[in-house]
């Protein structure tokens, strides 16, 4: 404890010494899950709940047989990051050192987030076993300005990934004198270009590579590996009106080969808990908790730079912020129809309000979210905002 705040401290004293974000570990959100703060450890219900808890494929409806989502195009963005990402482009544009420094200056300690993603699947649950199978595509850029008060200072900052892979999972239901017991096998194969480092103003002037190549040509690493998932849901008391559901899963099991890279995948052990009482003029209603990581796993990264920007050497500290892992979501169902349907989600994130629509017309499916991401860690509070959009077909 004692290193971590005499690091951190330097932190603050020097412009060597860096933390890059501690934005905890995923592979995929889901608006839908979202929207209800995150929350699925105990819920399932969806083909993607592979990346909460496998298990919860065996909550699939059975009525709607062959699941199938394709072209799943999700984009997700920070409010202002494409006023930030024009002002830096036009201040480099100019070739001046000192335009360049005026806009880290006024962006300096905001952090900007934009990703792109593709998750399509097909899923069932047969009487038997239910299954999954799954493409994932995922490109994730995340921009911080960091101006050190000169005239003709500062440095951009970013920690970036494009990924993609496959992704399967199985679930069968068990009954036993306890309850349903369902319990759920995921198995995932992920490639990943990772980008993480900073360019100072020298770089970002120089007009003879755009920003994205020069990023690529300094920091692009190449990782891949396989991660193994386990998963159990009990649904005790099925004749209680509650509904009552008790989750646990451990994700990444085994190495993911990503370690010194951002989009690291550490082993997480995670828990929750749900309800689905039966209330009047709603087609469904979902009260969910999880509290995720509960071995913080997930690390603080503290990097040393050279003077020209590269990175020395980096140093992982502990992460064991309680709100980062809390997680509480609603699901509103209002109408469950063959050609229309529709639900609204609202939520608790990292300590900060989540909300969410979802509607399904006939094979178009529209899902919309917010929630706000703690890039800071314990007393550190850095939020970065975001939205969510996904339009897909599926039947």
């Amino acid at each position: 404890m004692m290193k971590k705040i005499l690091s951190l401290t330097l932190l603050g004293a020097t412009t060597s010494l860096m933390a890059m974000y501690a934005e905890h570990a995923y592979l995929y959100k889901d608006p839908r899950i979202m929207g209800m703060g995150g929350a699925n450890i105990a819920v399932g219900s969806y083909s993607t709940s592979v990346f909460s808890n496998p298990a919860g494929l065996a909550t699939i409806k059975k009525e709607n047989g062959l699941i199938v989502d394709l072209l799943g195009i999700g984009v997700s963005s920070t409010a202002k990051v494409q006023e930030f990402v024009q002002d830096i482009n036009d201040a480099s544009d100019t070739g001046n050192d000192a335009a360049v420094s005026e806009v880290l200056k006024k962006y300096s300690g905001e952090h900007f987030h934009i990703g792109v993603d593709n998750y399509s699947s097909v899923s069932g649950n047969a009487d038997a076993f239910a299954w999954s199978i799954g493409l994932l595509a995922v490109a994730d850029v995340n921009l911080m300005a960091h101006a050190n008060g000169s005239t003709t200072g500062g440095l951009l900052e970013t920690s970036s990934r494009a990924y993609g892979g496959v992704v399967l999972g199985a679930a069968k239901p068990y009954d036993t004198e306890m309850g349903r017991l369902d319990i759920g096998m995921g198995l995932k194969y992920i490639t990943q270009n990772s980008y993480e480092g900073v360019l100072g103003i020298s770089e970002l002037t120089d007009d003879s590579e755009d920003i994205g190549t020069k990023l690529q040509n300094k920091y692009e690493k190449t990782a891949s590996g396989i991660g193994f998932d386990i998963g159990a849901t009990l649904h005790p008391f099925d004749d209680n009106f509650l509904h009552p559901a008790f989750g646990l899963s451990v994700l990444n099991i085994g190495s993911m080969n990503m370690d010194d890279n951002y989009g690291r995948q550490p082993m997480t052990v995670n828990i929750g808990i749900s309800i689905s009482p039966e209330v009047p003029l709603l087609e469904k209603f979902v009260v969910a908790v999880d509290y995720v990581d509960l071995l913080n796993a997930n690390k603080l990264r503290i990097y040393e730079y050279s003077d020209n920007g590269d990175i020395i050497s980096f140093s992982d500290y502990e992460d064991s912020d309680f709100m980062k892992r809390l997680r509480i979501g609603t699901e509103l169902g209002l109408i469950d129809s063959t050609y229309f349907s529709t639900a609204l989600n609202f939520g608790l994130y990292q300590g900060a309000y989540t909300a969410g629509l979802n509607l399904e017309v006939t094979i178009l499916k529209l899902n919309f979210a917010t929630y706000e991401e703690q890039i800071g860690s314990g007393s550190v509070d850095i939020s970065d905002r975001r939205y969510m959009a996904q339009v897909g077909i599926g039947w």
